[in-house]
């Protein structure tokens, strides 16, 4: 999940900002068989109440209502209370492509109430979380998870890159990378996420890698579970999923 300063009234004094209104979870599934699915919100502060403004923006970060929007949009959270935040499909859902998954972002920003004191930083702050539609088609059955698609990914090498190539209509994202050695994470690896049926260069040699690179992760429940790939000559592929 990420945080992310919104807005800010200063004087001239600084009040240091931690999150009230937390969420339920770090990203969210929306099944094309749904008509709405709801987010549990909850109030971190004991003792001031919270808006929550919540909205939708399709992947390029614009602010959208269709095909899919929040209600309410602002609502009040009371001291340490918890509430809901509802994310309805509009008919336009239809429309959206059936054979892949679509991303947009969920954003939900906390306004805190007036200060009466002087001199005070007052900050709203504000989380933004993948959202993926989707298709009903391709939702995991009772045993849909025992045959992961994210261990259809595979690398080749290019130069003295590795190329990771998505063959599903799933979208990946990758946090981190190992050798099968080290088992400590490559502080200079840079995350992605590889859209369906696309592919992308990671940013390491394939010296740093070596020939058995592991890679981190996040699954539908936020977890970080890890692929550990057998190269051949140029090719590799995931021989092990680890839990995470």
């Amino acid at each position: 999940m990420a945080a992310a300063m919104a807005t800010a009234t200063l004087l001239t004094g600084v009040q240091q900002a931690s999150a009230a209104i937390a969420l339920d979870r770090t990203r969210i599934i929306f099944g094309g068989e749904n008509h709405s699915t709801s987010l549990n919100l909850s109030n971190q502060n004991r003792e001031l109440p919270y808006l929550a403004q919540g909205w939708i923006e399709d992947d390029k970060g614009n602010k959208i209502e269709s095909p899919l929007m929040v209600l309410p949009p602002l609502q009040r959270v009371e001291p340490g209370g918890k509430s809901q935040v509802k994310i309805q499909a509009t008919p336009a859902v239809n429309a959206l492509p059936q054979d892949h998954e679509s991303l947009f972002y969920f954003n939900l920003r906390e306004i805190p109430p007036r200060s009466e004191k002087p001199n005070m930083l007052q900050i709203a702050l504000q989380t933004r979380i993948k959202l993926f539609f989707r298709p009903a088609k391709l939702q995991a059955g009772q045993n849909g998870y025992s045959g992961l698609w994210q261990q259809k990914l595979m690398l080749t090498r290019e130069g003295d890159k590795y190329r990771i190539t998505n063959p599903t209509p799933y979208f990946v994202t990758i946090v981190a990378a190992q050798t099968a050695q080290s088992r400590e994470d490559i502080a200079s690896f840079n995350p992605l996420m590889i859209a369906p049926q696309s592919s992308a260069l990671l940013n390491l040699s394939a010296k740093a890698l070596g020939s058995s690179p592991v890679l981190t992760y996040i699954n539908d429940f936020g977890g970080r579970p890890k692929l550990i790939f057998n190269c051949n000559a140029a090719t590799c592929n995931v021989k092990e999923n680890l839990p995470g």
